[in-house]
């Protein structure tokens, strides 16, 4: 078994050989939750606990039916009305999660670094659901799954991802995932939503959908991050639409075969025209839903049975 991680905190650290691991184990889970049993056994025994500092409904149900077909004990805290929201720490809570003998702890987070603070201080495994701009890493595995699924491989694809790149986790993960993988990488998105250096990632840079999209595979939209935006980065939701959202005319200068994604939740007619979206020929955004469950299993599955191991050395 090629997966030698304690926790998932990141795509970044992860070996190209421990991608297509978990990739092969979320295949083997994408056909089980297509049968008429869906269970099984990986997490017998043990506890997963899901702390979601922010809204998520994906993410979350999509956590919580991985660890129940596994066979997990899964509680959900309801951080709106926890502990931190009456002063208490952020270690003060991984000292009291301790106490209860938890062996998965699922964690989103609105700041960066929070999930790998957390991963420091507990005693079992961590996955980062996650943290501010830094990463989702389950999110950038299940689109590279989408993806190896409908192109049959992941390297020598070229994939634009396409919007708010500046305040994405999801881009960062696909990046640094797609890149490991070998494929051809393209941003496109306004000066004002691209980063600073983003040239310097090993990716092209494009302010052009026209430009950015032309022979793509893969088209990857984003959804604005309003949330986390602090300034005026786009001059009007109805001007940004009518440069950098999807539709039949920009989709045109991609590959005759190429597919359409959206982590969700999607803003219909600001990053994507809703016939777009739903187009069953083009639109592969159903079925990332669909194999963010399996992803979820197979990589609580692989950091089970580090844990078990380790916990028996």
């Amino acid at each position: 078994m090629a997966f030698r991680q304690r926790h998932l905190l990141g795509i970044e650290q992860l070996a190209p050989d421990e991608i297509t691991t978990l990739l092969d184990l979320s295949q083997h889970y994408a056909e089980l939750n297509r049968g008429p049993d869906k269970h099984g056994d990986a997490l017998a025994g043990m506890t997963q606990v899901n702390m979601f500092f922010e809204n998520s409904t994906r993410t979350l149900a999509s956590f919580e039916i991985a660890g129940l077909r596994l066979g997990a004990d899964v509680m959900n805290m309801p951080m709106q009305a926890s502990s931190i929201k009456k002063g208490e720490t952020l270690i003060d809570t991984a000292l009291t999660l301790n106490a209860m003998h938890p062996d998965l702890l699922v964690v989103r987070h609105p700041h960066s670094g929070a999930v790998n603070l957390l991963a420091e201080k507990v005693n079992c495994a961590v996955l980062n659901a996650g943290d501010g701009r830094h990463e989702h890493p389950t999110q950038g595995l299940l689109d590279a799954l989408t993806i190896r699924r409908k192109k049959g491989r992941l390297h020598r694809l070229t994939v634009a991802i396409c919007g708010d790149i500046a305040h994405s986790r999801v881009a960062r993960s696909n990046i640094w995932l797609l890149g490991k993988m070998e494929s051809r990488l393209r941003l496109v998105g306004p000066p004002t939503l691209i980063p600073s250096g983003a040239a310097d990632w090993g990716v092209e840079v494009y302010h052009d959908m026209a430009e950015g999209l032309r022979g793509a595979d893969v088209v990857m939209m984003l959804r604005l991050q309003k949330e986390r935006m602090d300034g005026g980065f786009i001059p009007s939701e109805r001007e940004y639409y009518h440069r950098y959202g999807l539709d039949a005319e920009k989709l045109s200068h991609a590959a005759p075969d190429a597919i359409v994604m959206h982590p969700g939740p999607m803003n219909r007619g600001v990053e994507i025209d809703g016939t777009i979206a739903d187009d069953i020929n083009r639109s592969v955004i159903q079925e990332q839903v669909e194999m963010g469950v399996a992803v979820r299993m197979a990589a609580m599955d692989l950091l089970a049975q580090n844990l078990r191991a380790a916990r028996a050395a």
